[in-house]
């Protein structure tokens, strides 16, 4: 995926930039409107910063009519236009193009109003997503998705990409804290979907927008689900000799009836890693290290970790702490929540992948990756949400060495091809963007592909909201016999020829 296919470029929308630009500065404050290249570059890439893009004008309205105007001028001119959020995506789905308007929503960050007796939250896209749980805590409410992100991504660019985090497990992801959003459509038409109930008549066009990842509309509010803090909340570190050690624990917790609210697992590379970034204390003579939070009553808490414990100890563990205060508590997540950063010593670049499998497979997936690692050269750290399977190992590479990207792509895909075929998924929570865009091929058939385009096709017509993202390149999955192409323009629309 080296050399990018992206819809073929508009040189018309090119030589009318001037002329955008202007109609922009009409629309918003003209400070809004970014087209000198030392003010664009910043927003050349999104977290996956492999790949970059120019793009034509960047523009950051402050309120829904401007968003709108701005969508309805570009719908008529035949603009491409990509929304974009905190930038902090790993998939490139914010990934820019030379001939698209990119609007970025960072100036909408206000939260509009925090409405306990509802537990409930209006907030505008940009508010990031620690910055909803530091505005209701001192009430004992939080927001529960926390992605490692949590202290820069946006909640609108969760609910693109429909964000989980470590707690998951027990609370979901973001599509399950969501009750309502406003969103502006292609042509400028601003809708409202859902509110502060939990459940609306109709159509569950709210599910549909949560993970459309910025195709449908572009989110301009969001009412969100905050939750009360439990009484007790404590976690458990735990080390185990072998992986396979580590994934039955795993199993045998959830077949127990044990929901913990996180149950997190990370190998030994990322052991070493995180335990030299963030001294957390971890036992580096582990092969696999778990972290088991478990929250509720405090006699609950109590009850379920000594379950725990009897468990791991089943299971070979060699090592096992249990936090006594929120100090510690903090502590043993601090190594992982740290992970990303933390693998900077490692190598000059890392590439983080994003599937999920079956709980039961976790050990097989392991040492496919380990198998992989030692095929391609390329050292790898695995951090998994065990207990919904979404796994996230960090592949080393230096991106000066073009031959290691193109080696890194290859090893990244075959991780991903490993997960479907182990009865999973291409992403958990990162998104398909263009990462894992050519790989869709993998799960889905031409018709399951054109039912989504159609879905697509009815909210955005002339497809120019974030096109080149998410849906393959078809030709290139006939071509590797995948799947079977009705090549006719009235067939796939949406799709850009190459």
């Amino acid at each position: 995926m080296s050399e990018l296919a992206l819809p073929k470029i508009d040189e018309n929308v090119i030589q009318k930039k001037d002329f955008i630009v202007r109609k922009l500065k009409k629309i918003t404050r003209s400070e809004n409107v970014l087209s000198h290249p030392d003010e664009i570059k910043p927003y050349e890439t999104d977290a996956l910063s492999a790949y970059k893009q120019t793009p034509l004008t960047v523009v950051l309205p402050e309120k829904t009519k401007e968003v709108s105007e701005i969508l309805k001028f570009c719908n008529e001119e035949n603009i491409k236009v990509i929304p974009r959020g905190a930038g902090t995506g790993l998939s490139g789905g914010a990934l820019p193009l030379q001939d698209a308007i990119l609007l970025g929503l960072g100036k909408f960050n206000r939260i509009l109003e925090i409405d306990f007796e509802n537990k409930c939250v209006v907030t505008q896209p940009g508010v990031t997503n620690l910055g909803i749980t530091h505005a209701v805590q001192h009430k004992g409410f939080y927001y529960a998705p926390d992605p490692s992100s949590q202290i820069a991504c946006s909640i609108g660019g969760n609910v693109a990409e429909n964000s989980g985090g470590v707690h998951s497990l027990k609370y979901g992801t973001t599509t399950n804290n969501i009750l309502g959003a406003e969103m502006v459509m292609m042509d400028g038409t601003i809708c409202k979907i859902g509110g502060k109930t939990l459940d609306q008549e109709g159509y569950d066009i709210l599910g549909l927008l949560c993970g459309s990842e910025g195709l449908l509309g572009v989110i301009t509010e969001v009412t969100v689900k905050i939750l009360k803090k439990p009484q007790s909340v404590r976690a458990a570190l735990i080390g185990f000799p072998t992986i396979e050690d580590g994934g039955n624990c795993v199993s045998d917790i959830i077949s127990n009836g044990i929901v913990p609210a996180g149950m997190e697992i990370m190998d030994k590379a990322l052991i070493v890693a995180t335990d030299n970034f963030a001294k957390a204390g971890y036992p580096k003579d582990a092969e696999v290290l778990m972290i088991v939070e478990l929250d509720g009553t405090k006699s609950e808490v109590d009850n379920m970790l000594k379950q725990v414990g009897e468990i791991a100890k089943k299971n070979n563990s060699n090592s096992i702490k249990l936090s006594k205060n929120e100090k510690e508590r903090l502590a043993f997540w601090s190594g992982r929540k740290a992970a990303f950063p933390a693998c900077g010593a490692m190598a000059p670049d890392y590439y983080c992948m994003d599937g999920s499998i079956p709980r039961g497979k976790l050990s097989l997936i392991l040492k496919e990756i380990n198998n992989l690692s030692k095929k391609y050269n390329l050292a790898v750290a695995n951090a998994f949400h065990a207990g919904d399977g979404n796994l996230h190992p960090l592949i080393m590479y230096d991106g000066s060495d073009k031959e290691q990207l193109r080696k890194t792509e290859e090893f990244g895909a075959e991780i991903l091809k490993t997960c479907v075929k182990l009865g999973g998924v291409l992403t958990g929570e990162h998104g398909v963007g263009i990462e894992k865009r050519e790989l869709m091929c993998e799960m889905f058939n031409d018709n399951d592909i054109q039912q989504q385009l159609s879905i697509k096709k009815s909210l955005d017509e002339k497809n120019l909201l974030n096109p080149g993202k998410v849906y393959p390149i078809l030709r290139k999955c006939a071509e590797e016999g995948r799947i079977h192409v009705h090549r006719g323009e009235e067939k796939f629309p949406d799709i850009p020829r190459f």
